[in-house]
């Protein structure tokens, strides 16, 4: 399994962090020790002293493919769920400023939260998503994919001219503007539309 995972996506979002606007997908990916676990408690990360959230869609990949055009890569996704790519500011923004690989700020162990799978109907997949993050009930992240600079089937098509797809691999699709800091005690929900697909606390 394979954690795929969409960087700057949304325009507003690529502007609050001072990131250019890109031409095409910006593509990293996590290894399957960044999912965590059902059941699994979150522990704020030792090594970083200022972790933040970023809620985003994400794609549950159901077929095996590879060079896939962008016309049949909807046959190629059948769930979605939202989810949060923890992100280790401190060390993305000194990774940076050095020029180096941005891995221990993305993609260490229990980095990627996922909420619970719906599966994709033609109802969903017409219409523009409504999702969001509420953070100790306070909402702090909003985003509609109707927003997104690439669409769902860019995304999988230009992964696939890359990288294998494989059933049961996730993709990321990117954040909306409004990531931010979160702390111990924090009280982390993830909504689809009106339904909480997770509650996650920071212990």
């Amino acid at each position: 399994m394979k954690i795929f995972c969409v960087g700057r996506n949304y325009v507003d979002h690529a502007k609050e962090l001072g990131n250019d606007i890109p031409d095409e997908p910006v593509i990293f990916m996590k290894p399957k020790s960044a999912l965590l676990q059902a059941n699994t408690p979150f522990y704020y990360p030792e090594f970083s002293n200022e972790l933040h959230y970023e809620i985003e869609l994400v794609l549950r990949v159901s077929k095996n493919g590879r060079y896939i055009p962008e016309r049949q890569a909807n046959k190629y996704y059948n769930g979605i769920t939202v989810g949060i790519d923890f992100t280790a500011r401190d060390i993305q923004n000194d990774l940076k400023k050095n020029g180096l690989p941005w891995e221990k700020a993305k993609a260490w162990d229990n980095s990627a939260v996922i909420g619970k799978w719906i599966d994709m109907t033609p109802e969903i997949y017409k219409k523009p998503i409504n999702f969001s993050l509420k953070n100790n009930d306070e909402l702090v992240q909003k985003g509609i994919s109707s927003d997104m600079m690439f669409s769902f089937d860019e995304i999988v098509a230009h992964i696939s001219n890359y990288f294998s797809l494989n059933i049961g691999d996730m993709i990321f699709t990117g954040t909306p503007a409004g990531v931010g800091e979160c702390v111990v005690g924090d009280i982390l929900q993830g909504y689809f539309e009106a339904d909480k697909m997770f509650e996650l606390e920071i212990k």
